[in-house]
């Protein structure tokens, strides 16, 4: 029987199958992995996987995804193009339908995209998000300007605990002679 009729190309999309998705947790532990073993069956183990044809695959993926890197590098397209081809877009496009995508798509990549909480029970918007990230950020930078009308206030020391301190500092004193 002949083998090649059998191969089939790696293809990543999100589908509810996991053998077509990313996987860039596993692709990563698999590294960490290897630094260890080269035996499939441990890296089988190691990953969580429940074959040795799914690290076979996660290897390919990886191998793939290295390549196409490269092909990108040489062919001059970094991510500094990218941004900078949606930045010319979005300022100089006649079209704001056109603009309006390109920010879009400037939003998605920062994940800006998703208008909801990541718990769903707190309830609001992504702007009233927004708003309390900002405002532990302006309070973070004014407990860092305070001036010295704020004030601590220790508690008192109990007696049983300076006890035991000045205990363990006589026997400090008396081990180390100082």
């Amino acid at each position: 029987m002949n083998q090649n009729k059998n191969l089939k190309p790696i293809v990543v999309n999100t589908t509810r199958y996991k053998h077509n998705s990313k996987q860039d947790v596993q692709q990563i532990v698999l590294l960490k992995a290897m630094q260890v073993t080269n035996d499939p069956k441990k890296l089988k183990q190691m990953i969580g996987v429940k074959t040795v044809a799914e690290v076979y695959r996660t290897l390919d993926k990886l191998s793939i995804r290295k390549e196409y890197h490269d092909a990108l590098d040489r062919s001059g397209f970094s991510l500094d193009k990218v941004v900078k081809g949606l930045q010319d877009i979005a300022e100089n496009s006649e079209k704001d339908d056109t603009k309006l995508k390109a920010y879009q798509t400037i939003m998605k990549s920062v994940g800006l995209d998703k208008y909801e909480t990541a718990d769903a029970s707190e309830g609001g918007s992504w702007e009233e998000e927004l708003m309390k990230t900002v405002g532990k950020a302006e309070k973070a930078v004014m407990s860092e300007t305070l001036d010295d009308s704020y004030v601590v206030e220790e508690p008192e020391i109990p007696d049983s605990v300076k006890h035991i301190r000045e205990e363990e500092d006589a026997l400090t004193k008396s081990i180390y002679g100082s």
